[in-house]
């Protein structure tokens, strides 16, 4: 067994201290501290109540970190986002107002409820990791991560996230409703917030930002097969030449993964591998990780749309048709 680091002891608890108030979504909380751990930001799909807003906030009350949330509407501006420049007449001059994006989490809070502009002011923030404004370029913090929630059920008055910014997204997660055992828990957990004598079930202290900082480091050292890497890369390329395992597959497919998927599914792999406390990766880690980093960055066809194919269908598919090493 390999020697736990503090790092992952500290991850360790604060699984446990965000699992004891999100009950029923443990996916949802292990894929968070992935994308924390992987240095991405993650896209959460499912139907209202499902508590995915309540996790990012529980989550940043778990680290020495600021957070904020920001309501996509559809009358909401860029400069909402990014912040905008306040002209001071008592000293003749402009200064930078920032806006939410500074902050170190950010919830994008029903983010296709804005149309395309608004969310094409949070390309440069994602990717690069700074703000332009006029001619001057601010720098984003160290730790900053933005969760964004989009509803799967009502449609109306949303407007489609565009592949640049789906790309952007180191993941994609998939909830649904939890089982009834948890859903007898979520009541009496609610009953007990109600009356305001809601106590952890263990002691837990917000874990400073360097921690996250070392554990990313700590993630980037976990060991990978050469023959593991070589099978990670056969999957992404699989989606680009789907007509090397079948011809459905190749009828179902119009646009594969690009590179930035290659490297989530490298790093999400690894970070998944640490929180088990594992110092080596496994081909069941990518196996898992394949369907979040992939599901929103495959296009598929009109013929696999109008058989009803999902692309965690032709994920799954995929998977099984590449050996594994």
């Amino acid at each position: 067994m390999p020697e736990i680091s503090h790092s992952q002891t500290a991850f360790q608890q604060l699984s446990t201290h965000i699992s004891e108030q999100i009950i029923g979504q443990d996916v949802l909380v292990e894929r968070m501290l992935i994308a924390l751990l992987a240095d991405g930001h993650m896209l959460v799909e499912g139907a209202p109540g499902l508590a995915k807003t309540r996790a990012i906030n529980v989550l940043s009350k778990g680290i020495e970190a600021d957070f904020h949330r920001v309501q996509f509407t559809p009358d909401l501006l860029p400069a909402d986002l990014t912040g905008t420049e306040i002209y001071r007449p008592q000293q003749g001059l402009f200064e930078f107002q920032k806006g939410p994006l500074f902050h170190n989490l950010v919830l994008a809070d029903e983010i296709n409820r804005s149309p395309a502009k608004v969310q094409a002011a949070l390309l440069e923030a994602m990717a690069e990791r700074q703000i332009t404004v006029g001619s001057t370029t601010y720098p984003l913090p160290k730790l900053f991560m933005v969760m964004a929630t989009q509803n799967p059920i009502e449609q109306e008055g949303t407007y489609p996230l565009p592949e640049a910014q789906l790309d952007r997204f180191l993941l994609h997660v998939s909830i649904d409703y939890p089982e009834a055992e948890h859903e007898k828990d979520i009541l009496h957990l609610a009953r007990r917030e109600a009356r305001g004598n809601f106590q952890q079930k263990t002691e837990f202290q917000a874990i400073s930002q360097q921690t996250v900082l070392t554990a990313r480091d700590e993630v980037l050292d976990i060991y990978m097969a050469d023959t593991l890497e070589e099978y990670l890369l056969q999957i992404i390329l699989a989606t680009r030449n789907p007509a090397a395992y079948g011809e459905d597959l190749a009828g179902w497919l119009q646009y594969g993964a690009s590179p930035r998927a290659s490297i989530a599914l490298d790093r999400c792999a690894r970070a998944k591998a640490w929180l088990q406390q594992r110092d080596f990766v496994g081909p069941e880690d990518i196996q898992d990780m394949a369907f979040d980093v992939l599901r929103h960055r495959l296009i598929l066809s009109y013929e696999a749309e109008a058989e009803g194919i999902t692309t965690d269908h032709f994920i799954k598919q995929l998977i099984s048709r590449i050996a594994v090493p």
